[in-house]
């Protein structure tokens, strides 16, 4: 039964085969139907390739044609490439491998479509040098002589572009930053930044005259600091970020928002990935870290926007665990906002880090975690936290670190948090981590904390005995977000980043310690002072 079962299929498979007639192709002389007039493929930088972008050709005809010839403008001399329904064009120098340029005969069926998806790699001296526009066309040669066409439009940004050189063995430089507590080294694919590079010149001075473009890890080398102007933009490329060594320092010298509008970031500083494509806009872990090993006073970082990085700022004294040192690394932030990393926004370890005016949201795990210990003062801070999960935190605060099987533990010597606001899509955006000893004969570390005037949500933690309305020692006129609008900050648009209140807090709290007397935006806080980053201005 199943051998005549088999049978039956091919004799029907053959049937059907010898009753299908060759498709009849005539030269095109129909009018082509196009997704697009135009296609804009997004900023690029100079000389790095684009994203892949689509253009959809519909032939609404009753005739299955072939189109003479589909080329690009320019021809051979595009900096486009084009590939049209699955094929790679002519091979203009006899390599095996099409060209993208130049396609001859493509066969469309009636009434069917076809996709062709465009990239592009050009330098900026290749376009319009009054507005840096680098354009061309995909022409559709009909055999009457009819030709259609789509425009290509392309912005090309020129930058300067640091990034580790490479040796004989083209194996690319590292950059060491010692041993880790196993004994093994620790290194990264980068390049030390230096004043008197022969194609960048000053490295240790950021400008805002064009983007920067980091390729693995650019270092901050001992003894050396360095300077970012207002207005600057830094692009990381995956797997980038930046080193400030143990003697090192940095000062970001970001400007207030003109009009005080906190959409316009024309004098911040932007630290963001090297995917300029509106895709990419939100898009978390793009890049590394911000490494700040540095135990200086002079590190300061003034109105400065972090996005889409793995961890925004990591401050650690050494990237070894359980070495013996006194020394930690410190930081003064201020005006800061941090949005849509994968792990952490700050993470601080044994860290003295102090902070005003700082706003972060969507973090895998927090938007900040003082963790293993330290100092830490934040006043007038935003911790918020809309990561899709039930794990993550807006604030973590710890005296201790486990990994692999080893307790690391440090004195918590202060975290202090004045008129903050900590408030998450979870249940709790507080999670006090303090090291409990097995027995009495185990270390222990202290765990000094503090919160004032500040509006903290927890939920489902009635028998932690770090809860708020039970503890009146370390929460001090504190107030507990719940579920409910009880004491909701009342956020413009959480996901889009807009955490300004829109109703006055003042009104449902009171008012703030007047600490720091203008706001994230530069508005005075002189009356009905605002908790968080941000103060109430009506409209």
């Amino acid at each position: 039964m199943r051998k005549l079962l088999l049978f039956l299929a091919l004799i029907s498979g053959i049937l059907l085969t010898s009753c299908r007639d060759d498709f009849q192709f005539e030269p095109s002389t129909v009018q082509l139907r196009f997704s697009k007039d135009t296609v804009y493929l997004d900023t690029v930088f100079t000389n790095i390739g684009s994203s892949t972008y689509r253009l959809k050709v519909y032939n609404d005809s009753d005739k299955d044609i072939s189109i003479p010839t589909v080329q690009l403008g320019k021809g051979t001399n595009s900096n486009y490439r084009i590939m049209v329904d699955g094929m790679t064009g002519e091979d203009a120098d006899n390599s095996g491998i099409g060209d993208g340029k130049i396609f001859r005969n493509v066969e469309l069926l009636a009434k069917d479509s076809m996709f062709i998806f465009i990239e592009v790699t050009s330098d900026v001296a290749d376009a319009n040098p009054t507005d840096y526009l680098y354009t061309d066309k995909i022409e559709f040669r009909h055999a009457n002589n009819v030709v259609q066409d789509v425009d290509l439009v392309t912005l090309i940004q020129d930058a300067i572009f640091i990034y580790p050189q490479r040796d004989s063995q083209n194996v690319y430089e590292t950059i060491s930053l010692g041993l880790d507590e196993n004994n093994d080294p620790i290194e990264f694919v980068g390049s030390n930044l230096s004043e008197n590079d022969p194609v960048n010149g000053d490295e240790l001075h950021w400008t805002n005259q064009k983007p920067y473009v980091v390729y693995g890890y650019a270092m901050v080398p001992n003894g050396k600091n360095l300077v970012v102007d207002a207005g600057a933009r830094v692009h990381f490329h995956a797997n980038s970020g930046l080193i400030v060594s143990q003697t090192a320092s940095i000062q970001i010298n970001g400007g207030n928002p003109p009009g005080n509008d906190p959409a316009n970031l024309t004098n911040e500083v932007v630290f963001e990935g090297d995917r300029l494509e509106p895709l990419y806009n939100d898009v978390p872990g793009q890049w590394g870290a911000i490494m700040m090993l540095s135990e200086l006073n002079t590190n300061s970082i003034n109105h400065l926007t972090i996005k889409n990085a793995t961890v925004g700022l990591l401050v650690q004294k050494r990237l070894a665990l359980g070495e013996d040192d006194t020394h930690q690394p410190k930081l003064n932030l201020s005006n800061v906002q941090i949005y849509n990393c994968a792990n952490v926004g700050i993470l601080g370890r044994d860290a003295q880090i102090t902070g005003s005016n700082l706003v972060i949201n969507y973090c895998g795990q927090a938007s900040l975690a003082a963790t293993l210990g330290g100092v830490y003062n934040f006043t007038h801070c935003t911790f918020n936290n809309n990561w899709n999960s039930s794990k993550q935190f807006a604030v973590v605060v710890g005296n201790y670190l486990e990994v692999d099987n080893t307790t690391y533990i440090s004195d918590l010597t202060a975290a202090n948090f004045t008129n903050c606001i900590l408030y998450s899509s979870n249940q709790n955006a507080l999670k006090l981590d303090k090291f409990t000893p097995p027995n009495s004969t185990s270390p222990d570390a202290s765990f000094a904390y503090q919160f004032t005037n500040s509006l903290i949500k927890l939920n489902n933690s009635s028998a932690n005995p770090l809860y708020l309305p039970t503890n009146t020692t370390n929460f001090t006129n504190c107030y507990n977000a719940t579920n409910s609008q009880t004491f909701n900050p009342k956020f413009k648009k959480i996901t889009e980043n807009k955490l300004w209140p829109t109703e006055d807090l003042s009104t449902s709290m009171p008012a703030a310690i007047t600490a720091v007397t203008e706001d994230i935006l530069n508005k005075s806080r002189t009356t009905n002072t605002n908790i968080g980053a941000y103060q109430f201005i009506s409209n």
